[in-house]
């Protein structure tokens, strides 16, 4: 079992390290969610729409289309160099090769997610409500849930001649319960609901996030090995 774990560490940290090398996707991730929350902050009438009523729903399709442009890539440098199919038959497991991926991209995302929301509540003045830990755990259930999903796909995309593009079309439909559960939880959170209006929600949220994984970790090796 530590041998495992071990194994995703490193993958974990190899994926982490390239990115502060390169800062490719990260960079891309937190300049989309700026620009993102700048438009939609001119693009509301706030004399016919309180932003505070619209500012979940908006935090996470900023989520969701500026995690797209990160996970997307996941396997981008090193399908390039041919470094790919060196980490598909070392010794490691390829559900160990999904996890640390899946982990490195999920960090990245959560990252993210908390920058999305600073720029929300500084541009609509949205306010995080009593429970603000709880809000977080909504956006890393969310964003957990996500990573596994494209990153299972983006293995799939990357194998096509259409990329990244396909991505999309894949993904969007399985989002469904995340964007639902995800917006509903923030919402509530967000005009300062009780708890109990969440758990719900919440645990929605941590079952998505684990079937996810569960699928993914499975799935992989057909993805890979076809």
């Amino acid at each position: 079992m530590s041998l495992y774990l071990s194994q995703i560490a490193v993958i974990v940290w190899k994926d982490l390290l390239l990115e502060l090398r390169t800062r490719e996707r990260i960079a891309a991730m937190g300049a989309f969610a700026v620009l993102a929350a700048v438009l939609f902050n001119f693009s509301l009438d706030t004399t016919r729409v309180r932003p505070q009523d619209v500012a979940a729903g908006l935090v996470w399709m900023t989520i969701v289309f500026g995690g797209l442009l990160g996970v997307g890539r996941t396997f981008h440098l090193e399908s390039q160099d041919g470094a790919l199919q060196g980490l598909l038959t070392s010794p490691a497991p390829k559900d160990a090769v999904f996890l640390g991926k899946t982990l490195a991209n999920f960090a990245l995302l959560f990252a993210v997610s908390l920058l999305v929301l600073g720029v929300f509540m500084l541009f609509f003045s949205i306010e995080l409500g009593p429970s603000p830990s709880v809000l977080v755990l909504v956006l890393g259930l969310g964003a957990l849930g996500f990573v596994a999903l494209g990153t299972l796909f983006a293995a799939v995309s990357s194998g096509t001649t259409m990329g990244e593009t396909l991505l999309p079309i894949l993904i969007f439909p399985l989002l469904l319960p995340m964007v639902i559960y995800g917006v509903g939880a923030t919402a509530r959170l967000m005009a300062a609901r009780p708890l109990a209006e969440v758990e719900g929600n919440v645990r929605m949220l941590g079952a998505f996030a684990v079937m996810a994984l569960a699928a993914g970790a499975m799935l992989f090796r057909y993805v890979v090995e076809d």
